[in-house]
């Protein structure tokens, strides 16, 4: 399966990504999108990272998950600003995986252009009101991403 995996780059970009080469994806915290991780995200699949909330949007690299879903220890930490106080280590509600840095693209595969590609028109984050910080891709989704110049 491949995914989309958005985050705003002030929090969290491509670039700190490939710095760090391998990370944790945390923070989610939509029962959707953890499903999503928790039950679905397999060692070695590929995901797109997805730029949000800026003044480009859109899809600016390759991410691989390494290691498959476990709690989210960002929630159990007061001073974390994804706390959640009724997440508890021995009954977590939120999941994270690992992922690395695969690729970063010469150039963002703006939302503009994604919203004009035919081939594109089913993808969930090109849904009104979708809000998901994760999402799942067709593999006919995939290729039309990365037909788009990448």
């Amino acid at each position: 399966m491949k995914w989309l995996f958005k985050s705003e780059p002030e929090s969290f970009s491509i670039q700190m990504l490939k710095k760090n080469k391998i990370t944790h994806w945390d923070g989610v915290r939509n029962y959707q999108a953890r499903n999503f991780m928790r039950d679905q995200m397999q060692v070695s699949e590929l995901g797109f990272f997805y730029h949000s909330n800026c003044a480009e949007p859109g899809i600016v690299g390759v991410l691989e998950i390494v290691k498959t879903a476990y709690p989210d220890h960002t929630a159990f930490d007061p001073e974390d600003p994804h706390y959640d106080p009724k997440s508890k280590s021995d009954a977590p509600r939120w999941f994270m995986v690992d992922v690395k840095f695969k690729q970063q693209f010469s150039e963002t595969i703006s939302l503009t252009q994604l919203r004009n590609n035919p081939k594109l028109k089913e993808m969930l984050i090109l849904r009104n009101g979708n809000r998901l910080s994760i999402t799942p891709l067709t593999e006919q989704e995939w290729q039309a991403v990365l037909a788009m110049g990448v």
